[in-house]
């Protein structure tokens, strides 16, 4: 194995175990699937997580390839998390979203209505672009205005 895989295999098993100490009971290393990758970590319904644990970080393409892994496995939410340098707990990792999978994870939080992660991504990230978003809209819908004495 390969001084880069050991590290990237290193890192899957401490997000795994991270995630076991913090209650995802049923989180694993998932087994690499080649053009139909679902990322690198099984465990919660619905969630893609792609790890991370490069010298040279390079956002655009984390947030492409985990988008790629989210619409492979069917899945509602995606996040690459990467490794911090200097820094070996993933609690100190950066947790990658894009805009409309952190407006899907709110939503599905109950902190903003429903609709208002209509923004979805009409295919890969390399194909056709975004659908229209009423961010007027949202904003009305999100922040009512604030009354006297508030």
């Amino acid at each position: 194995m390969s001084a880069s895989k050991r590290k990237g295999t290193g890192w899957e098993s401490a997000v795994v175990a991270y995630l076991k100490e913090n209650g995802v009971a049923h989180a694993e290393r998932r087994a690499l699937n080649g053009s139909t990758d679902r990322g690198d970590v099984a465990g919660i319904p619905g969630v893609v997580i792609e790890c991370k644990n490069e010298k040279a970080v390079s956002l655009a393409a984390y947030a492409d390839e985990t988008e790629r892994e989210r619409v492979n496995d069917g899945a509602r939410h995606a996040a690459a998390w990467i490794k911090r340098r200097g820094k070996a707990s993933p609690a100190d990792g950066y947790v990658l979203l894009s805009g409309a999978g952190f407006l899907r994870l709110l939503a599905d939080a109950g902190y903003i209505p429903p609709k208002a992660t209509v923004v979805e991504h009409s295919q890969a990230p390399s194909s056709a672009g975004w659908q229209a978003f009423d961010f007027a809209g949202f904003v009305d819908a999100a922040c009512p205005p604030r009354q006297e004495g508030d």
